[in-house]
């Protein structure tokens, strides 16, 4: 059995295992923007033991190589009424960060 984790990162919940690639809402990385510690672990399961937090496990952390950021495919959100000159078109991109997982450290 391998092991993984479940992590909450801009309100939204993931479930990682190491050496996965995932695309989440870009962070403020700080001073090594190369290397990033998502500390809101919310479950872990390491082969027949699992780690459960309420909400989150204190001390365990998984540890990730920024892969760069990139941009998600355009939404474009149209409001249309019946009357003359009564529409309005707004478009939005999302700013994603790939990462991917290095190693998922166990609650101390």
């Amino acid at each position: 059995m391998s092991s993984y984790a479940i992590i909450e990162t801009g309100s939204k919940q993931y479930r990682v295992e190491p050496k996965a690639i995932l695309e989440v809402e870009r962070l403020s990385l700080g001073e090594n923007p190369l290397e990033v510690a998502l500390e809101k672990v919310l479950f872990i399961r390491e082969g027949e033991k699992t780690w459960v937090g309420t909400p989150y496990l204190s001390g365990a952390r998984v540890l990730c190589d920024s892969m760069g950021e990139l941009r998600a495919p355009k939404v474009i959100s149209l409001k249309y009424r019946r009357r003359k000159a009564s529409r309005r078109k707004k478009g939005h991109r999302q700013t994603l960060l790939k990462l991917r997982v290095k190693e998922i450290q166990l609650p101390k």
